[in-house]
C-alpha cells in the first residue's frame, strides 16, 4: 500500500525545508535506508533516507522548492498503484516556491532561481554566472566532493562540465587556482548603467535573521568591554607551539579561560526562560563560525574540563564541517555561553546579539600593539579589548563585570589556565 513520506524536521529549530537535491526520480525503485534525497534546514545540508521499499511514485516537492514541515514530500509504494485518492486527501501546506520569473518585478517577492538572477535599468547587462550552484548549493558527485574534501579544495570555485552543470571528478582532479575566474562576476555591468542581482533567501539566512531579531528585541541587552594585557599570553601560545606537541590559537586560549570563568560566575552560564531562570551546570561554549550562507555555532561541550589541544581539533574539525555543510544537529544544540571573534579580519572592537537561550555572548577583537603603562614606564603593549554582551533580565552589570575581571586574569596567567 502506498505511504506519504512528509518533509521532516531535522533540527529542532526547523519550520520549512528546501530540497536541495533529488537521488532518485519517478518510477525508480527504492529501498529501506537508501538515499532519496538532501534536504537544506535552516542549519545544513542534511541526507534523507527512505524508511520504505517500494517505487516512488510522487514527488510532492521539486528540487529548489521549499515547503512546510509535514508537508507531502513524496509517495511511495507499489509499481502502479493509483495514488489520486491519497493525495486527495493527503492534508499538507503547499510548497512555497513558485517558478523562477523572467525578471525580477518591485512589488513581488524573488522567485527561487537556480542562481543569482542579474537585471539591467539603462540597458541589458549579461552578468557570467559560472559556478555550478543552485541556491546557493553546489552541485556535485559525491566522489569529487570526497575528492576536493580530501585535496583541500574549496569545491564551490570548481567549475562543472557535467549535465547541468554538475561537477565530476575530472573537474576537481583537473581544478587548479587559476580557475577561481569561474566565480559570479556580479559587477560586470558597463559604467552608467544601473543593475543588481537578486537570490532567494535560505533557510539558513531566515533562521539566522528571526532568531537575531528575537533576541535583538526581546532581551534587554548592556554591553560591557575590556582591555586584556595579551603579552604572557602571546609568550605562552609561542611556548606551546614551538614544543611541537600542540597548536593552540588565541582563539582556543579565550574559549578555555571563558569556560573556566564561568565555573566561577554561574550567573554568565545562564538562560531566561520566562517565568523560571536556568543555571547551568555544565559549560557548553558556542563558538561562532563565519560561512557563506551566515554564520553557525558548533558547540565545545565541557569546555571547561577540556585541554586547549583538545579545544583547538574540535574548533578546527567543527569549522570544516560547517564550511562543508557537514554539521550535525548534536553540533549546534546545547550552548550555555558563545564567543564570537572577528580579531583574525582585523576587527579591534565590535557587539554581538546575544546568541538564544544563553544570556550572553563575548565578542573578541584582534590583539594590537600599543604604548602601554607599566612601572610606571611607556612600552609597547599588546592589548585585547572584549565585549560581554548581556541580558539584563537575567544578568545585572556587577555580575557581568566580575565575569570579565576573572577572565582577563587567566589569559594575563595563562599558567592558570594550564594547573
Amino acid at each position: 500500500m502506498a505511504e506519504i513520506i512528509r518533509m521532516p524536521k531535522l533540527s529542532d529549530t526547523m519550520t520549512e525545508g528546501t530540497v536541495a537535491a533529488w537521488h532518485k526520480k519517478v518510477g525508480d525503485k527504492v529501498k529501506s535506508g537508501e538515499l532519496l534525497a538532501e534536504i537544506e534546514t535552516d542549519k545544513a545540508t542534511m541526507e534523507f533516507e527512505s524508511y520504505n521499499d517500494g517505487v516512488l511514485l510522487h514527488i510532492g516537492i521539486e528540487k529548489g522548492q521549499s515547503a512546510k514541515v509535514d508537508s507531502v514530500l513524496a509517495i511511495i509504494g507499489k509499481e502502479g498503484e493509483d495514488i489520486s485518492a491519497l493525495l486527495a486527501s493527503a492534508d499538507a501546506p503547499a510548497a512555497a516556491a513558485p517558478a523562477p520569473a523572467p525578471a525580477p518585478a518591485p512589488a513581488a517577492a524573488p522567485a527561487p532561481a537556480p542562481a543569482p538572477v542579474a537585471a539591467a535599468v539603462a540597458a541589458p547587462a549579461p552578468v557570467a554566472v559560472s559556478a555550478p550552484a543552485s541556491n546557493g548549493r553546489v552541485k556535485a558527485s559525491p566522489l569529487a566532493k570526497k575528492i576536493a574534501e580530501d585535496k583541500g579544495i574549496d569545491i564551490s570555485r570548481v567549475a562543472g562540465s557535467g549535465d547541468g552543470g554538475r561537477i565530476v571528478k575530472r573537474d576537481v582532479e583537473t581544478f587548479t587556482p587559476a580557475a577561481a575566474s569561474a566565480a559570479p562576476v556580479y559587477f560586470s555591468a558597463p559604467a552608467g548603467t544601473e543593475s543588481y542581482t537578486e537570490e532567494s533567501v535560505s533557510q539558513m539566512r531566515k533562521t539566522i535573521a528571526r532568531r537575531l531579531a528575537e533576541s535583538k528585541f526581546s532581551a534587554p541587552h548592556f554591553y560591557l568591554t575590556m582591555d586584556i594585557d595579551m603579552d604572557n599570553a602571546m609568550a605562552a601560545r609561542a611556548q606551546l607551539n614551538a614544543s611541537g606537541e600542540m597548536k593552540v590559537s588565541f582563539n582556543d586560549m579565550v574559549i578555555k579561560a571563558s569556560a573556566m570563568a564561568l565555573r566561577k560566575h554561574p550567573k554568565i552560564n545562564s538562560s531566561w526562560l520566562g517565568d523560571t531562570i536556568r543555571y547551568n551546570q555544565h559549560v557548553h561554549i558556542g563558538v561562532a563560525v563565519a560561512v557563506d550562507e551566515g554564520l553557525l555555532v558548533p558547540v565545545v561541550r565541557f569546555a571547561d574540563g577540556k585541554g586547549l589541544a583538545q579545544i583547538n581539533h574540535e574548533v578546527k574539525e567543527y569549522a570544516q564541517k560547517a564550511k562543508n555543510k557537514k554539521l550535525q544537529p548534536q553540533d549546534w544544540e546545547g550552548n550555555t555561553f558563545t564567543i564570537s571573534n572577528l580579531g583574525m579580519f582585523g576587527i579591534e572592537e565590535f557587539t554581538a546579539i546575544i546568541n538564544p537561550p544563553d544570556a550572553c555572548i563575548l565578542a573578541v577583537g584582534g590583539i594590537r600593539q600599543i604604548p602601554v603603562v607599566k612601572n610606571g614606564a611607556v612600552v609597547p603593549g599588546n592589548m585585547m579589548k572584549v565585549t560581554l554582551s548581556c541580558d539584563h533580565r537575567v544578568v545585572d552589570g556587577a555580575t557581568g563585570a566580575a565575569f570579565l575581571q576573572t577572565l582577563k586574569s587567566y589569559l594575563e596567567s595563562p599558567v592558570l589556565m594550564l594547573g
